[in-house]
């Protein structure tokens, strides 16, 4: 079994453990990574697994009207409430690889009653949408799992209309992770092994169109997962780490977050690892549109 279908049956998985903010650990470890009490009582419990590392809706800067794609969109958290900051005149579209997942969402969709959100069942690296169709795509702890990175930044170029914007949250490393850590099956579905750099974050996003890159250490504190009981990764699955051993379906086992949880006594992740949040624009048609600067009050960054 390969390593892609190992992620996507973990988060199938997760998908029908039944977790929610119900559970008061899921609920705190969402509320740690920026999300409000009041949003998480906006939308259905289901939608929130306790699986995010960011709240990028809080700093998309999301307008009605907009169209706006969630990349590893899980149970419809920011999907349903970007659906909301669009408005009716708009559209969020969640996009997960994982069959369980997107019948989660869908649940959650209907209620919800969100009569202007739709999801497909693809690869965050093969979007099934038009070019130049989008106004902002935003992510929450996904592109980290992503095998071809580069590959997922020239999709949602592609995708984003000239003057288009990202507002991902996601982990990315601030030092080179210890051997363990890095070629651990474990840490990789806990969105640790297949993280990079800023450096490279930042590069690899200027190398798909990006005009303007902003990348902030958030500051949060990734051991927060701790808080849900049985927590085994942070975010929804994308395509695998084809660096990693293909491994048998037996591995695939409860196994995971244990041994997670056993790394992570010896090791503090904050040490090699960040939240961050990204910001980007898509290099306008129009050079005056491009020089432009964009006012993102939490990122620092004000017109």
């Amino acid at each position: 079994m390969s390593i892609e279908k190992i992620v996507q049956l973990k988060y199938g998985e997760m998908a029908t453990s039944g977790r929610s903010s119900q559970h008061s650990g899921v609920k705190a470890v969402a509320e740690a990574f920026g999300y409000s009490a009041e949003q998480l009582a906006s939308i259905p419990a289901e939608a929130n697994m306790g699986l995010s590392c960011g709240n990028p809706t809080a700093f998309a800067s999301l307008k009605p009207g907009e169209v706006v794609v969630d990349l590893g969109s899980g149970g419809g958290l920011d999907v349903l409430l970007a659906a909301r900051k669009v408005g009716p005149t708009g559209r969020a579209i969640g996009i997960d690889m994982t069959p369980e997942m997107i019948a989660l969402a869908e649940r959650n969709k209907e209620r919800a009653g969100a009569t202007n959100v739709e999801y497909h069942l693809a690869r965050i690296d093969q979007l099934p949408l038009a070019d130049a169709s989008v106004d902002c795509v935003i992510s929450n702890c996904v592109i980290n799992l992503a095998s071809d990175k580069q590959a997922v930044f020239n999709e949602i170029a592609r995708v984003l209309k000239p003057g288009g914007r990202l507002a991902v949250s996601d982990i990315a490393l601030k030092r080179d992770l210890p051997a363990e850590l890095s070629d651990s099956l474990a840490a990789y579905v806990g969105c640790v092994a297949g993280a990079i750099s800023i450096d490279d974050y930042r590069a690899g996003l200027k190398a798909a169109g990006f005009g303007q890159v902003e990348i902030v250490d958030a500051g949060s504190d990734l051991n927060a997962y701790a808080l849900a009981d049985g927590q085994s990764g942070c975010c929804a699955p994308g395509p695998s780490e084809s660096a990693l051993p293909v491994v048998d379906a037996g591995q695939a086992s409860g196994a995971f977050p244990e041994e997670l949880r056993e790394l992570m006594t010896r090791y503090n992740v904050n040490d090699y690892a960040a939240s961050v949040k990204v910001f980007a624009l898509k290099t306008s048609e129009s050079p005056a549109e491009s020089a432009t600067p964009c006012c993102q009050p939490a990122l620092g960054k004000c017109c």
